[in-house]
């Protein structure tokens, strides 16, 4: 029996209506109880740096902003606008997103291979610790990887059917990637590469629905392009240039490493394979010949971007787009496991997978719990999770006390998680931190007048500044706490918090806006306390 897609055969993936049920049964029930609890940890988990961050730019809609383009602010902003004020309600729509995407996994699985080999895609995603999590967070990773998903989908059904909606769909996706991240980009070379290398993809340059998701998606850029021509290319600036050292680091050859750990390690070893499979099978046209090249594209370009580009930011979540396709594929695989020493390495693939997902989940309640002070002497603590709830409610008793004073942060993931914590109700002004430029918001907060230059143009002022020590390493501490003596005028220690023994350190001062250029040693002495 032979599918009428392409040359699937469909006797590789074996299984009957029955067997079909049950694979869907299993699905939904996986899905509500992995939804339940990503609805649970996201109601609970402090934002930490980066999401509060985005929710900032949330609060001054644009066009796009110094890290990124506008996709995450906006639907940040939509979930307030809709639930108000929250962690919850910031990352609806982002937890809508991650639900969505095993949904598109079963049904392109469903339509290009069988129901069997699609409701199991979707089991497998929502088992893979990358995307069994994704939503939990308001990041860009969310929106990005479900429009590669939606990318995929439509892309797929384009070149087999080629109706103009499918094409439509397709230039959707893409223009939604662009506006949440500049990484959309691999989407764009992906398929150029499907277009340019295969014999399907060569023949679709005569269709004019192609022309016209290339017209929808280049609308997605748009509003890169008008925000970078209007502020000096900030963005691009940074993205391509400021991140990057664009010169070859050997721990960069540790990526695969780096993602065995994330998928698990024989989980990563099955992804391998089946992008082996899909290669060699590329000659067979659909849908091996677009799988390949989704999946292949994206891993090999970012280990190689990887050895060159930044070596000093997360960066696991970089190939995650190039896993969906072989996620479709895996099923075919599993099914052919016949012998037993087959049987018995599936089964361990699948267990380690789940226990992994597990983990994952339950190291996120466990800081969602207050369970933090448990990992306080290991390398797992959740040090960009806690903390920031203390160092508000310590904030606010201060500014009581100190209404006359204007509130600032030593650094910009501090600045927002405050701002979030009074609701936008109290001006946080940011220092010029290290990391401020290190990610690349230090353009923003100029562009915001919140930071430190804003603040010295002010009449001089009494100020509250709230110092976190342990956002330097700790070789880096003392030089930056010093610093402070040369930023403000007679800062004095109000209250110190040392949390977690010492993992996370907060400092309060009250001192007077304008910067002294020479300060007393008493000073430099006060600040390493």
């Amino acid at each position: 029996m032979r599918s009428s897609i392409g040359n699937v055969n469909t006797e590789e993936v074996p299984g009957t209506a029955t067997s079909a049920a049950r694979w869907r049964t299993a699905f939904w029930v996986s899905w509500t109880v992995v939804q339940l609890a990503k609805i649970a940890l996201a109601a609970s988990l402090a934002p930490f740096g980066d999401e509060a961050w985005y929710w900032q730019e949330s609060r001054h809609l644009a066009l796009g902003y110094s890290d990124l383009p506008p996709a995450t602010a906006w639907l940040i902003a939509v979930g307030e606008f809709v639930g108000g004020h929250g962690v919850l309600p910031m990352r609806a729509v982002f937890l809508l997103l991650g639900a969505l995407l095993p949904l598109l996994l079963v049904r392109i699985g469903r339509r290009v291979f069988d129901e069997r080999a699609g409701w199991c895609a979707g089991l497998l995603a929502l088992a893979l610790p990358l995307l069994s999590t994704l939503g939990i967070f308001a990041l860009p990773d969310v929106p990005l990887t479900f429009a590669s998903a939606l990318a995929l989908d439509a892309f797929e059904r384009a070149a087999r059917e080629r109706r103009l909606r499918d094409w439509i769909v397709l230039g959707v996706a893409l223009g939604l990637a662009w506006l949440c991240h500049y990484r959309a980009a691999m989407l764009m070379l992906t398929g150029l590469a499907f277009l340019l290398l295969t014999p399907r993809g060569r023949a679709l340059w005569r269709h004019p629905g192609l022309w016209i998701a290339l017209l929808l998606a280049l609308l997605g850029v748009v509003p890169i392009l008008l925000f970078n021509a209007t502020h000096d290319w900030v963005a691009l600036g940074f993205q391509l240039v400021e991140r990057n050292p664009w010169s070859f680091h050997a721990d960069g050859l540790l990526q695969p490493l780096e993602q065995a750990i994330v998928n698990t390690p024989l989980f990563y070893l099955l992804l391998l394979y089946a992008a082996w499979y899909c290669l060699r099978r590329r000659d067979q046209g659909a849908p091996y010949d677009l799988l390949a090249v989704c999946a292949l594209l994206p891993i090999v370009t970012y280990f190689v971007a990887g050895c060159f580009a930044d070596d000093t930011r997360f960066r696991v979540h970089w190939p995650l787009p190039g896993y969906l396709p072989l996620l479709l594929i895996l099923p075919l695989l599993l099914a052919r496991a016949s012998s037993a020493l087959q049987r018995v390495g599936r089964l361990a693939t699948l267990a380690m997978l789940l226990l992994g997902s597990a983990l994952t989940f339950a190291y996120l309640a466990m800081t969602a719990a207050g369970g933090a002070a448990t990992l306080a002497g290991v390398k797992a603590f959740p040090e960009h999770f806690v903390g920031w709830r203390e160092a508000a409610l310590q904030t606010e008793a201060l500014l009581a006390l100190n209404s006359d004073a204007e509130l600032v942060a030593d650094n910009f993931m501090l600045a927002a998680e405050l701002d979030f914590a009074f609701d936008g109700s109290v001006v946080v002004y940011s220092l010029d931190h290290p990391i401020n430029a290190k990610h690349g918001r230090a353009a923003q907060l100029a562009l915001w007048q919140r930071d430190e230059a804003t603040l010295a143009r002010l009449p001089p002022r009494a100020v509250l500044i709230v110092a976190e020590p342990t956002a330097r390493r700790e070789r880096e501490r003392g030089v930056w706490m010093e610093s402070l003596c040369t930023r403000v005028s007679k800062p004095h220690l109000v209250v110190a918090h040392d949390l977690y023994d010492g993992r996370k350190r907060y400092r309060w001062y009250r001192a007077v806006s304008r910067a002294d250029l020479a300060p007393s040693a008493e000073c430099a002495a006060q600040m390493l306390k």
